[in-house]
């Protein structure tokens, strides 16, 4: 489909008409008139995908009924192919199917990422589609290092991305994160302890000490 603007992928009518009742239909269109969205893989793209370990996907069926996965990997396991296409392995999970269900009779696809650390957070639109027993292609997105055992390859083309406001990201920080800190505390309350218990001793020796 045929788009003036890159942003027009979520801008349809029926959202402009909406800013334009709100009052933020102005803004937008200065937005998209200075060069609007991205349309391609970037390196701020790239580095931004490095160090994330989790995102959303959201598919919808042929009756257009949504549904929202949850991702997870090893940090950067969602990789740039090339400018147009993002790809990541697709570990086992419940087996429920309804993203690869989703995907087969409708590819629009939704990717949202969140970088609940630094309260970022990057919107993606396009398409996605399966692909299966490609080895080569999967031990390209795969890590050794994880786990998680590889069912499969998901590509998405992308059509779109653009960074969202921080405004309401609460902070959160995953077990990766955070084990360094742990350690580092953990490193000064043993080194507190042991000289409590060096004062203890010279303490004590000192009690023992007969008065001249």
């Amino acid at each position: 489909m045929e788009r003036e603007f890159a942003s027009d992928v979520a801008f349809t009518p029926a959202v402009k008409a909406i800013q334009e009742a709100k009052g933020s239909r102005r803004s937008y269109a200065r937005m998209e008139q200075s060069g609007g969205w991205q349309t391609t893989v970037t390196p701020d793209l790239v580095e931004y995908l490095a160090d994330l370990d989790m995102f959303y996907l959201g598919t919808a069926n042929a009756a257009g009924q949504p549904y929202i996965q949850y991702r997870g990997g090893p940090p950067g396991f969602l990789k740039a192919i090339d400018e147009q296409t993002l790809g990541f392995a697709d570990f086992g999970g419940n087996r429920q199917y309804i993203t690869l269900g989703n995907l087969a009779e409708n590819p629009h696809a939704f990717l949202f990422l969140m970088d609940y650390a630094n309260s970022r957070r990057v919107k993606v639109w396009g398409t996605a589609r399966v692909v299966e027993g490609d080895a080569a292609l999967e031990k390209r997105l795969a890590d050794p290092a994880y786990p998680g055992r590889v069912e499969r390859v998901i590509l998405f083309t992308l059509e779109a991305w653009d960074v969202n406001c921080p405004q309401h990201i609460h902070p959160r920080y995953s077990q990766r994160q955070i084990a360094p800190v742990i350690e580092q505390l953990q490193g000064e309350i043993a080194e507190l302890k042991a000289e409590v218990e060096r004062l203890r001793g010279e303490n004590q020796q000192n009690l023992e000490v007969p008065s001249p």
